[in-house]
């Protein structure tokens, strides 16, 4: 009789899972950070659609990218401390659920409200989600030249996300309907979804603090307080209470954020980093950098369709160009760094892109592909790239080893919410110029107005480099990049064998990108 007791428990025992192969596992997490990234681009080719058939105003349509980008950069450190403490696989699936369903939400939206809530709470699921794609990877790919070709692959894909974001969002509009740019991420997120569940495993390096969730709330808030306060002016003017209200509304948001961060006692962003010079000074170059940088696809794809006559995907593939400058100049720059030394590379970066926007703003109605999109936005891209890995590694090399993805995640903020109030502005400078005008001539007026005041941005903030920025990264520390519109790079001192400084940066990366095409050559070495 004790034989069935026995034999009912063996059959009951549950059978352990096999380990999953590692490529398939940062397949999974490359495949999540494709879809943040792409997001954040895709959907600029479909603003002209979107505002034909949802009757969104030139200040409504800027919602639609501020939206995503406000709550991606309010909650992006929250989502990386979740990660932490309640484990990498569950937030990535919370994230990837959430940024699913409002995918479905927007691309059923039927008044513009409802497309700029979805908006928001894919940007909220893509702050959850990222974080997590990147620590997935260095969790489970051992340390060494295996991990340096699986970020690599890494890299590359969100790179690749973005430059291909324009081309995919046109063709979508121009096979189906600008639905699809947002209607596309559901069965692609559900498949992720599924494969997630059954292969990823859990991990997190929880340390007990907990989440400041007030803090994420409160700087979101006003944030988009602010910025919709801006966005106002064109058309209310700036003492009316339209105005007003949401500004102070903003400002104060902000201010109890501030006070709220100087007393809790697991900060979102800890206020004593921003005493050290190098992190103060390459955060604000990068809310500068970003303030104009942010601006240039939204501008050049409604110039392109609204001016030019292009139709989505002819603005996508006009793009792609400048989409891989930014690739080649991110790569390129760790070479000019040893060579110039950091803020030389960063001044030298800002003013290209300065230079790029200048050229821009000479912009005709009946402009020449090559002249007036193709060589300009190259300028404006390679500056991009060759600034951002200079000023991250400069507002790392500051922070100590532990505080390095801390201080990644607050310079990625800086760039997203410089980004985010410098659409606003930049959206109601060219809708007081065109003064409600949509004749051809009165929009490249507007247009130009844009890239004008972005050229003065760019030289202000490289004058705010060379003054303040410091000089070189100390020789310990090391670059290591992130995707293009997702993650930026990370300074972080890598021990190697026998006391050595092992560089995962970029250099180790590009040699090992060839390899890393190749899913199996992930495994330890």
């Amino acid at each position: 009789m004790t034989a069935m007791p026995e034999a009912a428990a063996v059959t009951r025992a549950p059978r352990p899972r096999t380990t999953p192969p590692v490529w398939l596992v940062v397949a999974l997490a490359c495949a999540g950070q494709f879809l943040v990234v792409l997001d954040m681009s895709v959907v600029n080719v479909a603003l002209p659609s979107v505002r034909a058939e949802l009757a969104l105003s030139e200040q409504g349509l800027q919602w639609v990218v501020n939206a995503y980008a406000i709550a991606f950069a309010g909650f992006m450190l929250l989502g990386g401390r979740a990660g932490d403490l309640y484990g990498r696989k569950r937030m990535f699936l919370v994230g990837l659920g959430l940024f699913t369903l409002a995918s479905l939400g927007g691309g059923l939206a039927q008044d513009g409200w409802q497309l700029l809530v979805a908006r928001a709470v894919q940007g909220l699921g893509a702050a959850v989600l990222a974080p997590s794609t990147l620590t997935i990877v260095t969790s489970t790919v051992p340390e060494g030249a295996a991990r340096a070709r699986a970020i690599a692959t890494w890299t590359a894909v969100g790179a690749g996300g973005g430059a291909a974001g324009g081309f995919v969002g046109g063709v979508l509009v121009d096979v189906w309907s600008w639905r699809w740019t947002l209607l596309v991420n559901v069965p692609v997120g559900a498949v992720l979804l599924l494969g997630a569940l059954w292969w990823l495993t859990e991990s997190r390096a929880g340390d007990g603090r907990r989440l400041d969730l007030p803090g994420a709330v409160l700087v979101t808030a006003g944030l988009a307080a602010t910025a919709y306060g801006i966005s106002q002016t064109e058309a209310e003017g700036w003492t009316s209470t339209a105005t007003v209200a949401p500004l102070m509304a903003g400002l104060t948001l902000i201010g109890v954020f501030l006070l709220v961060e100087a007393r809790t006692a697991a900060p979102l962003m800890p206020l004593g980093l921003l005493r050290r010079r190098s992190v103060a000074s390459a955060n604000v170059a990068m809310f500068l950098s970003g303030s104009a940088m942010f601006c240039m696809w939204f501008f050049m794809t409604l110039y392109a369709q609204n001016v030019l006559g292009y139709s989505p995907t002819e603005a996508g593939l006009a793009l792609v160009p400048s989409s891989l400058a930014i690739v080649l100049a991110s790569k390129a720059a760790p070479r000019f760094m040893r060579a110039l030394g950091e803020r030389n590379v960063a001044v030298l970066g800002t003013l290209v892109a300065a230079t790029g926007f200048a050229w821009q703003s000479t912009m005709s109605v009946d402009g020449d592909y090559v002249v007036t999109i193709m060589i300009p936005g190259i300028l404006m891209m390679l500056g991009a790239g060759l600034a951002t890995t200079p000023l991250a590694a400069l507002a790392t090399s500051g922070a100590a080893p532990g505080e390095a993805g801390l201080v990644s995640g607050l310079v990625n903020t800086s760039r997203t919410m410089g980004g985010s109030l410098g659409l606003a502005v930049m959206s109601t400078l060219a809708a007081a110029r065109t003064a409600g005008s949509t004749g051809r001539e009165a929009l490249t007026e507007g247009y130009a107005l844009v890239f004008r005041t972005g050229a003065g941005v760019l030289v202000g903030g490289a004058v705010v480099m060379l003054v303040w920025l410091p000089r070189r990264v100390p020789a310990a520390v090391v670059a290591v990049p992130g995707a293009v519109s997702g993650v930026v790079p990370v300074a972080v001192p890598v021990p190697g064998e026998a006391g050595d400084e092992v560089g995962v940066g970029v250099e180790a990366e590009a040699e090992a990108g060839s390899e890393a095409e190749t899913g199996g050559k992930f495994s330890a070495e």
